[in-house]
């Protein structure tokens, strides 16, 4: 799962920087190596996080089966906050704003 092509919608190539996009796909790679299964569909939650004046992009990464929920906060000078799909049809892997879906 998850070694196909990967493709991406038009919602994420404008509205999510490219670093955002590398990091939720490494954020995969990782789970990837690290655990036996993985679900079809990964969820990026993203929101912005103020703490000392420092703005961060705080990013959750979760999958339903087996249970599993990360998150990560990444100082950022422009936090976003939008929910994103990536999804594992077995032939391709689609990353989408949850609008898309």
């Amino acid at each position: 799962m998850f070694d196909n092509e990967r493709f991406m919608t038009k919602g994420i190539q404008d509205n999510i920087s490219l670093e955002l996009q590398l990091f939720m796909w490494s954020c995969i790679d990782t789970l990837k190596w690290k655990e036996k299964d993985i679900d079809y569909l990964q969820v990026f939650e993203l929101s912005t996080w103020e703490r000392n004046e420092v703005l961060f992009q705080n990013i959750e990464h979760r999958q339903e089966v087996p249970p599993y929920k990360r998150i990560y906060k990444i100082p950022s000078k422009e936090a976003i906050s939008e929910k994103i799909f990536v999804i594992d049809d077995g032939s391709i892997t689609s990353m989408l704003l949850a609008e898309e879906y």
